[in-house]
C-alpha cells in the first residue's frame, strides 16, 4: 500500500493500485513520501518568510494574507513533526517485537 501526503488532507493510503509491492519498493515509496513532504514544508516556510520580510519592509499591503501564510507554515511544520514522531514510534514498536 502506498501512502501519499497532501497538506490539505494529511497522509492517506493510495488505494488505486491492487498489485503487491516489494519491501524495496515500499521503502522507496516511504522515503519519497517524506522527501516530498519536507520539500513542501520548505516551500511553505520560505513563502511565509518572504511575505513577513515584505511586511516588515512596508512592501506588503495585506496583513491578513501574511498572517494566513504564517499560520499555514506553522500548521504544516507541526503536522510534519507529528508524522515524524509517529514514524519513529512505529519503528521502535517494530524493533521491540519478538520474532
Amino acid at each position: 500500500m502506498n501512502i501519499h501526503f497532501n497538506p490539505s488532507m494529511g497522509v492517506q493510503p493510495d488505494t488505486s493500485t491492487s498489485t503487491k509491492t516489494t519491501p524495496a519498493e515500499a521503502q522507496a515509496n516511504f522515503a519519497n513520501t517524506f522527501k516530498v513532504a519536507i520539500e513542501n514544508l520548505n516551500e511553505i516556510q520560505t513563502e511565509s518568510d518572504k511575505m513577513t520580510e515584505r511586511l516588515a519592509a512596508g512592501e506588503a499591503q495585506d496583513l491578513h494574507q501574511v498572517m494566513i501564510t504564517a499560520q499555514k507554515a506553522s500548521i504544516t511544520l507541526e503536522t510534519t513533526v507529528q508524522i515524524q514522531q509517529k514514524a519513529i514510534d512505529a519503528y521502535n514498536e517494530i524493533m521491540r517485537m519478538q520474532i
